[in-house]
């Protein structure tokens, strides 16, 4: 295994080859064959590269401004805001005994929805606000112009007997003046209808236009019973906490919640949603890419287009299941094109056009997409991580380290951006210690976070050659296996650190304990690539040469770059690795050559130092391509 990535039997069996021909390369426009083509190559990735970098410094520029920077005058500054612009902070709850923190969610969930879907207001997505968390002091003139937003919206709730009080108030944020508060009480286990008369109150007050369709919609309530409002919230907040950690794990969690809410409200539109997007992850993911999976998946969109055809999350909810689910790019982009449409102020159908664009190779209009769902989402940490992941693609190692960065200066606890940050050095410069500190402080600080940072545990103490660290790492690794740039089994893990310490036989039992597993997840999903190329490297650990080649080649041919740009460079890395661990040094140095030639995570640090690539050591030709990679400064 290797660096994190933004990402996991009957084998045909092909006709002999020719040594060329088991070399996977990119298509002659990509890799090139010739000296001039290989210089047409480099200035088309220069280019890239340079139309990337242009769209995070425009987006550093325009979304991250100082909040100590001088303005000429107090008009000059109320003007630099979106006259009709609004975030939704997180609401407190104020009850005696502990906090319900899933009914104030709900409460602010509802209302931040509704304002939504008003095309003519700009509305910050929930992400972004979400680490302004109640109880603690709040800057507003800062907090607005950490969001681009013009307006603040407060609130508390507060449990009295059989009911629940809500307050709310608005704030303009640019003059510092509070407009107006109101409150209002609801049963305690019912959805209110207040929220959509609140809704058109500030719209009223922001002067936004309001069409009739959206007037309807916000008529729409949601669901009348507030326990499955509160599944709901719960599992859509877990959806939106999936990063690298424990990905599955928290999937399963949020397929758990919505199939609650569902159950007790089975016409919930939204919670059908979230549970779409869930199925659809789990199987995009390489998790589950059972036929059964896919039929939950299918079964939850049919009841979405059921309930709502024309809607705009219904449209969504069809872009994500045919983007993650079958990586039909085109009509997934219609159906967003019409997202947008209905959904203005929606981040997330920017966000998955970006995902696209990058997927299919087009990194400007990538970088483009994601700009204009920063727009929306501002303080998105995670956003800005994906925009990090494309630079590593590029080896533009500065770039990522900059945009990790400016993550941790949103979320600076957040384990994902701190990992990857120190990440960054290890890939650059073959400097182990950030990522060893790093790793070590986030244990210390919570030890039952070891679960989360097993992959890179594991793979700097690989590094380091720290076959005691390699044990301890693995140790903490879940039953599930990890998911970094592809899914290991747990064995695959135990294999790698009974090599580590030199322990053969232990090796080929771990090895041989993964091909069981794996071999069966090959039969249950058949045209999955990773499969085949996980399958592949096990095979070349328990020296099945025939077999471990085939299967390499078997997962590059089954999902090509022409058809994903980041997941199809991984796997022709990894046949690299395969070939290496199977004897045949020139079709390894061919396959890394090559993979070096697109964009891809194939490294100088990873190549200088993970023990994987011992096999190559030695060899000059290796040795130059490794001091190739070496930064200049």
């Amino acid at each position: 295994m290797s660096a994190p990535t933004s990402l996991a039997v009957e084998p045909v069996k092909p006709a002999p080859r020719t040594a060329d021909e088991q070399v996977i390369k990119a298509p002659d426009s990509l890799a090139g064959v010739s000296a001039r083509r290989r210089v047409f190559t480099t200035i088309v990735l220069t280019a890239t590269a340079v139309g990337l970098g242009s769209g995070l410094w425009i987006l550093s520029r325009q979304l991250a401004p100082q909040i100590t920077a001088p303005v000429s005058s107090e008009s000059a500054y109320v003007a630099s805001f979106p006259e009709k612009s609004i975030a939704v902070l997180p609401f407190a709850d104020l009850s005696d005994g502990t906090p319900d923190t899933l009914a104030a969610d709900a409460v602010q969930d509802d209302i931040l929805t509704a304002l939504a879907k008003i095309a003519d207001l700009r509305v910050i997505s929930r992400t972004s606000v979400r680490s302004y968390t109640p109880g603690q002091p709040r800057n507003l003139r800062e907090i607005a112009q950490s969001l681009g937003a013009g307006h603040l919206l407060e609130g508390t709730v507060q449990h009295k007997g059989g009911k629940v009080e809500i307050t709310v108030q608005l704030t303009d944020a640019r003059r510092g003046e509070t407009l107006w508060s109101t409150s209002w009480e609801r049963k305690i286990d019912v959805v209110s209808s207040k929220q959509s008369a609140l809704v058109m109150r500030i719209a009223a007050q922001l002067q936004a236009a309001i069409s009739p369709q959206e007037k309807a919609a916000l008529d729409e309530r949601p669901t009348q019973d507030l326990i499955a409002y509160g599944s709901y919230v719960r599992g859509k907040t877990l959806l939106a906490s999936v990063a690298n950690a424990q990905i599955n794990e928290k999937l399963a969690q949020a397929v758990q919640a919505l199939d609650q809410a569902i159950a007790r409200d089975p016409k919930f539109y939204l919670a059908w949603c979230q549970l779409a997007a869930a199925h659809d992850y789990i199987y995009f993911f390489g998790f589950d890419r059972t036929p059964a999976r896919l039929a939950l998946a299918q079964k939850a969109l049919d009841t979405i287009i059921h309930l709502r055809p024309e809607a705009g999350e219904t449209h969504l909810a069809k872009a994500n299941f045919l983007y993650r689910c079958y990586l039909d790019y085109n009509k997934a982009r219609a159906e967003l094109a019409l997202t947008e449409r209905a959904l203005p102020n929606n981040s997330e159908a920017f966000e998955l056009t970006g995902y696209i664009d990058r997927r299919q190779g087009l990194w400007p209009e990538s970088a483009r997409s994601l700009q204009r769902a920063l727009k929306l989402d501002p303080r998105n940490s995670f956003l800005l991580q994906q925009i990090a992941a494309s630079y590593q693609e590029f080896r533009q190692f500065g770039a990522m380290a900059a945009a990790l960065d400016r993550a941790l200066e949103i979320t600076p606890r957040d384990l994902d951006a701190r990992i990857s940050r120190a990440f960054v050095e290890l890939e650059w410069r073959a400097d182990t210690r950030p990522l060893h500190q790093t790793v070590h402080a986030l244990l210390s600080e919570n030890p039952e976070s070891a679960g989360d940072v097993a992959d890179q545990w594991l793979y700097v103490s690989l590094c380091e050659r720290d076959a005691a660290a390699v044990a301890r790492a693995v140790a903490a690794v879940p039953a599930t296996g990890i998911s970094t740039d592809l899914n290991f089994p747990r064995a695959y893990c135990e294999a790698l650190a009974a090599r580590a310490r030199g322990d053969t036989a232990a090796a080929k039992t771990a090895f041989l304990a993964a091909r069981a597993e794996q071999e069966k997840t090959a039969r249950e999903q058949p045209d999955y690539g990773p499969v085949f190329t996980v399958l592949g490297l096990i095979d070349a650990g328990l020296g099945r040469k025939e077999e471990a080649m085939r299967e390499g080649r078997r997962g590059v041919e089954l999902l090509p770059i022409s058809k994903n740009s980041i997941d199809g460079a991984e796997l022709m890395k990894y046949l690299g690795l395969i070939y290496a661990w199977c004897g045949e040094k020139d079709l390894a140095l061919q396959q890394i050559a090559a993979t070096l030639r697109i964009p891809s995570t194939l490294s100088y640090g990873y190549l200088k130092l993970h023990p994987a690539w011992d096999p190559l050591r030695g060899d000059p030709r290796f040795e130059k391509i490794v001091a190739d990679l070496q930064p200049r400064n």
